[in-house]
């Protein structure tokens, strides 16, 4: 079942349940999907939709993190439970090793020897990676396996 399919089974799941802040969230990610279909009028793969899905959870948890810092504690509370029904969408992360293996066979495919072929080796890890693990990290990992 892809990742699409999946969401709208989920909200017909929560619809049943009348779980109105778990469906609203739902109804939220399928709602940016169907948006970025029809801005770039094509269809949307997996890969795609993990990358959304993503972005989305990043969103929240910078808001966490401002309204935490404003004293907005049920605003944080919010975002917080938005960002758990979200994640269920993420298939499992990767573990530490996996990470660190994914980044050796990347610079050994891409001969990057270099920071200058950092983007090279991003751009093979990116796909691999995506919804698995916080690309960030992962770009600071790889910077400081390039440089030593």
């Amino acid at each position: 079942m892809s990742l699409f399919d999946q969401l709208n089974e989920e909200m017909k799941t929560a619809m049943r349940a009348k779980d109105k802040p778990r469906l609203g969230v739902i109804r939220m990610a399928l709602s940016a999907i169907k948006q970025v279909k029809i801005d770039s009028q094509t269809e949307m793969s997996e890969t795609d939709i993990l990358a959304l899905i993503t972005k989305m959870i990043k969103q929240r948890k910078e808001s966490v993190a401002m309204y935490t810092q404003g004293g907005r504690d049920e605003l944080a509370a919010a975002e917080s439970a938005e960002i758990s029904v979200l994640e269920e969408f993420l298939p499992q992360a990767l573990t530490a090793e996996e990470i660190s293996q994914l980044i050796s066979d990347a610079i050994a495919s891409t001969g990057a020897a270099s920071m200058a072929d950092m983007g090279k080796v991003m751009g093979v890890l990116k796909p691999q990676m995506q919804g698995k693990a916080d690309m960030g990290q992962v770009s600071g990992q790889v910077r400081a396996a390039l440089n030593s």
